[in-house]
């Protein structure tokens, strides 16, 4: 028995997928209106962020590609790190909920081939208070 290639139901799919692909190697493709997002707040398919975290530090990794190093700016209220960047084409800004308090005050912060890496010390623990 031959099979008949147009009864495959997956044929529709495969050609959207080239076509898809195609059009992304041109250059033709607005991914933002194509997908249905809207360029605005928040980093954006592009963009990761993780957090790693020990007993001594709280370190946030953030890709930020294609951003310059002047134009990132970084807050911190020790429980929240806001990252916010621009460039020619796109504003990132995202909050980073941090895992625990941090000392604000011991941030050390690199950026390099558009990772930018943040390193917090933890706070101390609230002191004990002698009841007399």
């Amino acid at each position: 028995m031959r099979r008949d290639d147009r009864d495959d139901p997956f044929d529709d799919l495969f050609r959207e997928i080239e076509r898809m692909m195609n059009d992304m190697m041109s250059g033709d493709v607005d991914f933002e209106s194509s997908t249905g997002l809207e360029s605005g707040p928040g980093f954006g398919a592009d963009t990761h962020v993780d957090i790693h975290e020990t007993d001594d530090e709280i370190r946030v990794i953030a890709d930020i590609p294609g951003v310059d190093k002047e134009a990132i700016d970084l807050k911190c209220d020790g429980e929240v790190l806001t990252i916010s960047a621009a460039n020619e084409r796109r504003q990132y800004d995202d909050k980073v909920s941090l895992p625990g308090t941090v000392d604000e005050h011991s941030a050390d912060a690199t950026y390099n081939n558009g990772v930018l890496e943040v390193v917090f010390d933890r706070a101390d623990d609230s002191a004990d208070i002698d009841l007399d």
